[in-house]
């Protein structure tokens, strides 16, 4: 086979993915490692420095480790970019624009509620 005769085309499929740890997509995983650190330290700390419980020591440590799944779980993974950020934007300051009159603000320069009521006009 000639070289003449191979075809080249140049893709982005590499670009468009970030790609996957332990089924994570992204960075994700440095979440989960993070979280996972955070348990192991503070499991020691409680129990060991501390000496509380193993049980109660468990359920402490457990709180971060938690916490970082579910962001991860809930809010990131196999969600599209920014969906986090869109949450916590929609559950701090209501939803965004939109056909919704109720939640337009009124137009400056009318009088009425209602910018079609020429009642005010006359």
């Amino acid at each position: 086979m000639n070289s003449q005769d191979i075809r080249f085309t140049e893709t982005n499929s590499a670009d468009d993915s970030q790609g996957q740890t332990w089924g994570l997509d992204g960075n994700l995983f440095w979440f989960m490692a993070g979280g996972s650190f955070t348990f192991v330290i503070i499991l020691l700390v409680c129990f060991s420095a501390l000496r509380m419980g193993f049980i109660a020591s468990l359920l402490i440590a457990a709180v971060p480790l938690a916490l970082c799944a579910i962001y991860v779980f809930v809010f990131r993974q196999g969600k599209p970019a920014n969906y986090d950020m869109d949450c916590l934007d929609y559950w701090l300051s209501g939803s965004g624009f939109g056909l919704n009159p109720e939640k337009q603000p009124a137009h400056p320069l009318c009088s009425s509620k209602h910018p079609t009521d020429t009642s005010s006009m006359i």
